[in-house]
């Protein structure tokens, strides 16, 4: 479930950039700055919950553009939506990368402790400088650590998942990245690595002939050994991962580092204590007689 469409943080990795497209918008400049905040989520998903054939499984919130983007302060769509599943005690998972998230822990921490609410932190590097060009308008790599302490100090279960993994540019930080995150309070990791499809690969070009010009033939070289000679592989599985000797690295990397520290999962989430939502009443024409 995603409250908004495009997203003002403007990373120019975006794997949701080409979704714009779809709307014949930019997946660059206007992926950014021409916004779509669905302003009656909360309703349909009331509605949805209160349906009689409904099943209760946990939802992902915020998966394909950040939930907690800057025009969440105006909108409150995402802390409408935390709203309702509060109510009804209806399981949710979420991942940001915004300090946004502190704002709602008078929900999410009574979620916490049903069971019902689970939170990973998107971290990229831990360079400020890289960050401001790979992700402008994100929060900063310290405040994204300091979120990651609050959500643990509040109970809320968080993890880290390092995203995206680019070669020659931030792969060096894996091991870092997952010390400081599970110093801070994560207790769960993942990592993602940089999937170009569509419109993104231009957009990515072109960021990485600007900042990085003399190592671009080499990070695109590594990104296409990773993916069967292509910018990109759309195949399940390997979309996120890759193959070859370079993902191979990678991966063990990952898992050698997420021993050593002790990492594990999150809780599961707890779908048994959903209640639907009570159906609210139409006004009658002709008025309430009790």
């Amino acid at each position: 479930m995603n409250p908004y469409r495009g997203c003002e943080h403007g990373c120019v990795y975006c794997f949701a950039r080409p979704s714009h497209a779809y709307l014949d918008l930019s997946p660059g400049l206007d992926f950014e700055t021409k916004l779509y905040a669905k302003s009656n989520a909360a309703a349909l998903l009331r509605a949805e919950l209160a349906k009689r054939g409904y099943r209760c499984s946990p939802i992902s919130l915020g998966i394909n553009t950040d939930a907690y983007q800057p025009i969440e302060r105006r909108w409150r769509i995402t802390r409408q939506l935390l709203e309702v599943f509060a109510e009804c005690r209806h399981p949710v998972s979420l991942i940001t990368k915004s300090a946004l998230i502190q704002r709602d822990l008078d929900l999410l921490a009574p979620m916490a402790r049903e069971g019902l609410v689970t939170v990973y932190v998107s971290i990229t590097t831990l360079d400020n400088r890289l960050s401001s060009k790979l992700e402008p308008r994100a929060a900063a790599p310290h405040t994204r650590l300091k979120t990651v302490q609050a959500l643990h100090e509040a109970g809320v279960p968080v993890g880290t998942m390092v995203a995206p993994v680019i070669p020659m540019i931030t792969d060096f930080e894996l091991e870092h990245i997952l010390e400081a995150a599970h110093a801070h309070g994560a207790r769960a990791a993942g990592y993602v690595l940089l999937r170009l499809p569509h419109e993104l690969k231009t957009v990515w070009r072109e960021w990485l002939s600007l900042h990085y010009p003399e190592r671009a033939t080499h990070v695109m070289s590594l990104v296409q050994q990773m993916h069967g000679g292509k910018d990109y592989d759309s195949r399940f599985g390997t979309r996120m991962r890759g193959e070859g000797p370079f993902a191979d690295l990678i991966a063990m990397r990952f898992a050698k580092a997420y021993k050593r520290l002790g990492y594990g999962r999150l809780p599961p989430l707890d779908s048994a204590k959903f209640l639907p939502p009570q159906p609210s009443k139409t006004p009658s024409a002709q008025g309430e007689l009790f």
